[in-house]
């Protein structure tokens, strides 16, 4: 998600605005302020430019002479992290450019400060942000191993593992494939707070140009990473945003939506880096066989019994997908 003001001012007033990102959108202002009735206008253009959109991250910008202080407020269920490109002209800022900070959900954070290197002349300033769900900050801990993202004592085949030629590459290389049927149940693989959910989609294909139609659920780990379950099926999400869940909790059902060669479950732990880039985590499994495996692709992995989903009776499954190709 991204976002580009540009600001020019010839005096001093303190001004507060409030501009909404929304996904895939960049927006370009220009303004020239010489007093304060110019400045309301600025505020009336950035509040019909972002219109009625419900943003859930916003910048704020807060002038008290010829400072001025930007501020980011994350209204998401996990930390933000976001990048600022900066344009500057007679202005030095208080942090390294280009900036990136991690913001706490729920909260307003100071991000960093513009001041005149030469006061009393004109500055201008032009910046471009970009964020990400996740904490640039985060550390994954690498002793803790996951559960298998599926029932006690099923078993399913490793389609893609780390490093997978045909699209765990770059971000998504530490992720996993397995193949199984629409409709099958996906547990939790690790406790954490549900951030996000899709299920709205019943589209999938063999081709990037599917991957708006993935439906998925994101969950927030203890430490600070996210885990990123993929591909589920129309529907099929049992948890809500804000929920907390258990290792072994049922918290969807599998699909064939998004960028999919076929009916399989897409499983990643990221961590973000700045507001443009996230990268995989390598993880271990614990399996009937093994305690702590690194998975490899073609191999059947057996969940152990003690892994069971607690299945919601009371819903209605949704209809199967037919559609995308088959593996």
């Amino acid at each position: 998600m991204f976002h580009t003001i540009h600001l020019t001012t010839l005096d001093t007033p303190r001004t507060m605005e409030s501009l909404s990102r929304c996904a895939m959108m960049c927006l370009l202002l220009t303004f020239i302020c010489p007093g304060h009735a110019e400045s309301a206008r600025y505020e009336k253009a950035s509040r019909e430019a972002a219109g009625n959109h419900s943003a859930t991250v916003k910048v704020l910008t807060e002038r008290e002479g010829e400072t001025t202080q930007f501020y980011v407020q994350n209204n998401e269920l996990c930390e933000i992290t976001m990048t600022f490109e900066m344009g500057l002209v007679n202005l030095k800022g208080t942090g390294k450019l280009p900036f990136t900070i991690t913001c706490a959900p729920g909260k307003t954070t100071k991000a960093f400060t513009l001041s005149p290197i030469e006061p009393g002349i004109k500055w201008e300033y032009s910046y471009t942000n970009y964020y990400k769900l996740g904490s640039h900050s985060a550390r994954h801990d690498d002793t803790y191993v996951y559960q298998l993202p599926y029932a006690g004592g099923s078993s399913f085949r490793v389609t893609q593992a780390y490093g997978g030629s045909f699209s765990h590459k770059g971000s998504n290389k530490y992720a996993i494939d397995w193949k199984m049927p629409e409709g099958t149940p996906v547990l939790a693989a690790r406790g954490g707070v549900v951030v996000k959910t899709k299920d709205d989609s019943e589209i999938g294909g063999a081709s990037l140009k599917y991957d708006p139609y993935n439906n998925f659920v994101l969950i927030r780990q203890d430490d600070g990473t996210l885990a990123h379950y993929c591909h589920l099926q129309k529907g099929g999400c049992r948890v809500k945003p804000g929920q907390h869940v258990e290792a072994g909790e049922l918290i969807a059902r599998s699909g064939n939506t998004g960028f999919s060669s076929g009916p399989h479950l897409h499983f990643c732990v990221f961590k973000t880096t700045n507001g443009r880039e996230r990268e995989s985590i390598p993880v271990h499994f614990k399996t009937a066989e093994e305690t702590a495996a690194t998975l490899r692709t073609g191999r059947n992995y057996k969940a152990t019994g003690a892994q069971t989903a607690r299945l919601d009776s009371t819903r209605q499954d949704p209809a199967t997908h037919q559609g995308g190709v088959s593996q």
